[in-house]
């Protein structure tokens, strides 16, 4: 990816690949739109991928693979146990992370599940920058809390500190003082925090983290995800990485780490994940629980074709010019939106362009999921598929009672490698109407709840009748368009 200026003097992303293979999309009416999203509960993850038209629900499984990923699939060695393929995804992981174990799991969340296992306690208390939700899940189930401990600017919209994902760490010591290091099993480092904005954290913060978390003798890991994105903001934001490679920034980076767990579905370009251990002892603690919850040491779960897959994939994202494709094309977003109001996370971050649904749809209470809304009316409005990441997304306490989340985003994700720049500005378009039309929209409510993770199937309804109102409005506008 690069960014060009043309002779107008519009300075635009540019694609740094030609598409050779596609798959045909269509675009309901919006009647239908309406129809399909009253159908799916005003669930974005309900809804049927062929009623979608731009899917930017997640960057999770759905980059595309590279010619050269896909060649790599041909050749794997498809065996239960010992499989050549496993080596050379080993390999490679010990030559960019610099880590001597490697226990492979099925995906991200499967890593958090042996991690929590391994050791996670009740009254276990993992602090971190800030949570995800499956990890706080993992965490929470086995008795353990969670304390997030990032900094200030990080829960602030709005802004232009670089690094949002950073830790205060002053409320670093102060946690491991109050709960004592022997409650503390490790301290996790999510890179490019996912529920803020895909805010990247900075090497110099990693470093101080890690100085206090090992003084301390306590295990450092890093949730590494989002890391490819970290990676070209630590390259581009930070001063004294501006001369460094994408690999040695990677090396620093894992240097101050005991664990790095990811999921290949992002970090990779592939579908899987694992766990690199720099330690033995410590690899030893969760090795026979892959075998119990994933699948034979040497596959854990993975196809043997995406394991290949994946290898290829890690180089790619080793390269500059590939790893900057998605943050070019979110930067591109949010300028876009800035210029006609719409407000947005800034500075832009990783993963996705996060809409702050709190100011966009002030009328609605936080307890009417406001971000869950207006990924409902986004869809309506263009067939566009965002997820909710706000207080939807959170858990009620064992009371009951439901806890705001402090931030409220629409994420429209933007999966690597997918999505032409004239797709981009018709999501833009659809956004910037939406907005002028937004004392339409309305709250939410449920009336199916689960206990767990809602956001993934809970089914909830529209209050009132603003949904029939968006869609008149909308052909009102635009009387021949679908």
């Amino acid at each position: 990816m690069a960014q060009v200026q043309f002779f107008s003097g519009e300075s635009i992303p540019l694609e740094m690949h030609k598409v050779r293979v596609v798959q045909k999309l269509s675009l309901l009416p919006v009647e239908q739109r309406q129809k399909c999203i009253e159908e799916a509960g005003n669930n974005t993850f309900l809804l049927k991928n062929r009623d979608v038209f731009i899917d930017m629900l997640t960057d999770s499984g759905v980059n595309a693979m590279s010619d050269n990923q896909m060649a790599a699939m041909m050749i794997a060695d498809d065996s239960y146990a010992g499989s050549e393929t496993f080596f050379r995804l080993e390999r490679k992981l010990h030559e960019i992370f610099g880590m001597d174990f490697f226990l492979p799991t099925h995906q991200g969340r499967a890593a958090e599940n042996i991690l929590a296992e391994a050791f996670v306690r009740q009254g276990s208390v993992i602090p971190m920058n800030f949570h995800f939700t499956t990890t706080k899940a993992h965490i929470t189930r086995l008795g353990g809390r969670v304390e997030e401990l990032i900094i200030d600017e990080g829960l602030r919209p709005d802004g232009n500190h670089p690094f949002k994902g950073n830790f205060d760490l002053e409320k670093l010591r102060e946690c491991i003082k109050r709960n004592g290091a022997e409650n503390i099993p490790f301290i996790r480092i999510e890179a490019g925090t996912n529920l803020i904005g895909g805010q990247p954290i900075s090497l110099q913060n990693i470093k101080d983290v890690s100085r206090i978390t090992h003084e301390n003798g306590i295990l450092l890991l890093m949730d590494a995800s989002l890391l490819q994105d970290n990676l070209f903001f630590i390259h581009e934001r930070e001063a004294a990485c501006k001369h460094m490679s994408i690999r040695e920034i990677t090396r620093a980076v894992a240097d101050e780490l005991d664990i790095i767990y990811f999921s290949a579905r992002k970090f990779g370009f592939g579908k899987g994940g694992g766990i690199c251990i720099r330690d033995r002892k410590v690899c030893e603690r969760m090795k026979e629980l892959i075998p119990v919850f994933e699948g034979f040491l040497t596959y854990g779960g993975m196809s043997v074709r995406e394991m290949e897959a994946i290898t290829v994939g890690l180089d790619e994202t080793m390269d500059e010019q590939v790893i900057s494709q998605g943050p070019q094309f979110i930067e591109f977003m949010a300028n876009e939106f800035i210029k006609n109001g719409v407000p947005v996370v800034t500075p832009p971050g990783g993963l996705g362009c996060h809409i702050n649904a709190r100011e966009f749809l002030p009328h609605i209470d936080a307890h009417e999921y406001p971000a869950a809304s207006l990924a409902c009316a986004a869809f309506i409005a263009g067939g566009i598929r965002g997820m909710e990441r706000g207080t939807l997304s959170e858990q009620r306490e064992p009371d009951g009672t439901e806890p705001v989340a402090a931030v409220e985003l629409l994420r429209l994700a933007v999966p690597r490698r997918v999505f032409t720049l004239s797709q981009v500005k018709y999501v833009i378009d659809r956004i910037i109407w939406l907005h002028k039309h937004r004392d339409l929209v309305g709250g939410l409510r449920f009336v199916e709840e689960p206990s767990v993770l809602r956001f993934f199937f809970g089914r909830l309804e529209p209050i009132g009748d603003w949904q029939q109102k968006l869609v008149q409005q909308f052909r009102k506008d635009f009387p021949e368009s679908l």
